[in-house]
């Protein structure tokens, strides 16, 4: 197999989606992001919003059955609550699902969506994980969303701690450590650019590419 993928976990406010759009562009390759959410939704038929409800949130107990979602418009559903009638699991394998066949066709770079662990038998995959130092995180989040310093510290605990809750529920891994990554970098070290060559390089000669 030639194509290549690279995935890339990160904590909120590390930079890790800019780190990769970065090195997407210089390899010439895709990045998924929320798109991916696109994808599985027009691959099953579903509206992106079902899939939006249960992104990178762990499975809580909804065990109703698609066999309930065909049934919707003879029961009066209109599509406003679609993630109490998919189960996570569902929703979490169709997105899967997506991941595997976009690996297959083409070499490319996924952030989040468990893409790592879905793709552990892919002969031709780097992991990465982007974490920074918390007032970097702040700052940027602050920046970037308008928010206060306050309402950013807030949003990362929960943003984070979904994310963890996500990846270790359904690859039995842990979420930010060191030993499920091939490799960890704190951005606030380099900065998002030299973070970004970092990756490229490491990925380079995992990979054994030529750029």
């Amino acid at each position: 197999m030639k194509n290549f993928v690279i995935n890339i976990g990160r904590q909120l406010g590390s930079g890790g989606k800019p780190v990769g759009e970065i090195v997407a562009r210089r390899l010439g390759v895709r990045i998924y992001d929320r798109s991916l959410i696109d994808l599985a939704a027009r691959q099953s038929g579903l509206c992106p919003e079902v899939f939006a409800r249960a992104d990178e949130r762990e499975a809580k107990g909804v065990f109703a059955t698609l066999v309930g979602y065909l049934r919707a418009p003879f029961t009066g559903y209109e599509g406003g609550n679609a993630a109490n009638v998919l189960s996570n699991e569902a929703l979490f394998q169709m997105q899967s699902d997506a991941i595997r066949e976009v690996a297959a066709r083409e070499s490319c770079l996924f952030v989040g969506r468990c893409a790592d662990y879905i793709l552990r038998d892919h002969p031709r995959a780097v992991s990465i994980f982007i974490t920074a130092d918390e007032e970097d995180r702040v700052e940027r989040l602050c920046r970037r969303d308008g928010c206060t310093e306050q309402q950013a510290r807030l949003r990362m605990e929960r943003v984070d701690a979904c994310r963890a809750s996500y990846y270790n529920y359904y690859s039995g891994r842990t979420w930010g450590d060191a030993a499920t990554y091939d490799l960890c970098v704190n951005s606030s070290r380099l900065g998002l650019e030299a973070t970004a060559d970092l990756v490229l390089e490491f990925a380079v000669r995992k990979l054994g590419l030529k750029i």
